[in-house]
């Protein structure tokens, strides 16, 4: 079965600018789109540039935008996509490297600002890991699995507009250690969160809800640090 792949190609001599390409190939009927831009590399055009990795939707390397939609190229098959052409671009509000490759330094910046890792004062075990009640372990269920994709950030009109909102992708993070019961650095997050770029910048919009592959949910997560933070106002 043919199928037409329209992909984003940045000009060589300015990133910033590039065209649509259009690469008409075989594929077969259970290829993911990450398939079908490995074979347009491997035997049409050697030049397309692109990240990948896993392959199972793990590591977040090959999002990007499909068909208008922030999605992972490895987990879309292209029998899903419906139109008669597959639209392939760099995800959205990032800057363009080379072809779909976005430059990811400013989103990994700001997830950053939340230190993004376990603040605890006693001492580390050093023959077990510290361990949680399962109830404990239930309060952060569906926000441990981000993938650091970027995918929600992109799509997130805030982001687009704002240059220094934290974005979805590390307000989700923050509250995966905020609601960590074995974390005691909320204080050292408070700065980044209660300020205009951080909790209160979201619009609730819930763009990322709908662009995030793990079907996990940010906004709720955002709201959810609103309401943590406010109660510890009073």
């Amino acid at each position: 079965m043919k199928r037409t792949f329209r992909i984003w190609r940045t000009d060589p001599s300015d990133p910033a600018k590039g065209a649509l390409k259009e690469y008409e190939i075989e594929v077969q009927e259970a290829w993911t789109v990450l398939d079908a831009l490995n074979e347009i590399k491997w035997r049409h055009d050697g030049s397309l540039a692109f990240r990948r990795s896993c392959r199972h939707g793990i590591c977040g390397s090959c999002a990007m935008t499909i068909d208008g939609k922030n999605t992972l190229a490895c987990e879309l098959q292209v029998s899903a996509c419906k139109g008669k052409v597959v639209t392939v671009e760099p995800l959205r509000s990032f800057p363009v490297l080379r072809d779909l490759v976005v430059d990811q330094t400013d989103f990994f910046a700001r997830y950053e600002t939340v230190k993004p890792y376990l603040i605890c004062s006693k001492q580390a075990p050093t023959d077990k890991e510290r361990k949680q009640s399962p109830e404990d372990r239930k309060l952060i269920d569906g926000t441990w699995e981000c993938i650091l994709c970027g995918a929600c950030t992109s799509s997130c009109p805030v982001y687009w507009s704002s240059s220094q909102f934290l974005g979805p992708a590390a307000l989700l993070k923050a509250y995966r250690y905020v609601f960590d019961t074995r974390d005691e650095g909320f204080g050292d997050r408070l700065q980044a969160l209660d300020s205009k770029h951080g909790l209160w910048r979201c619009h609730t919009i819930f763009n990322c809800v709908e662009a995030c592959p793990k079907a996990l949910n940010p906004t709720e997560a955002i709201v959810k640090l609103r309401r943590k933070v406010l109660t510890e106002r009073i």
